[in-house]
């Protein structure tokens, strides 16, 4: 079985396919981070800060989202076609386990 996901080295993670894409958005919120640091070092109005709080917020959910979005398509699939009932219920266990931490 090609376990894609369960050992944090030497393995190819379900999201290698777009990493760097994920890279450019997490580099594009710490960005927006920073500018969350200039911001309340310049004193800007509260709800402005609140408002770009909220953009960033929905950014990291975006991405994690997805994240989950390809842990499913590659490495639960992998494990549904391995077809062994204890992989995969690791596999889902690992997903609702991450959707709870998510939540």
């Amino acid at each position: 079985m090609n376990d894609c996901c369960s050992a944090p080295h030497g393995t190819t993670p379900g999201y290698h396919a777009d990493k760097d894409a994920y890279v450019r958005r997490l580099r594009r919120i710490e960005g927006q981070v920073r500018g969350l640091q200039r911001m309340l070092e310049g004193d800007t109005y509260c709800i402005d800060v609140l408002t770009q709080v909220s953009a960033v917020k929905r950014a990291l959910e975006s991405v994690s989202l997805e994240l989950v979005e390809d842990h499913v398509r590659h490495c639960v699939r992998d494990a549904a076609a391995d077809g062994s009932p204890d992989v995969i219920d690791a596999k889902l266990t690992e997903v609702l386990t991450a959707v709870k931490r998510l939540m």
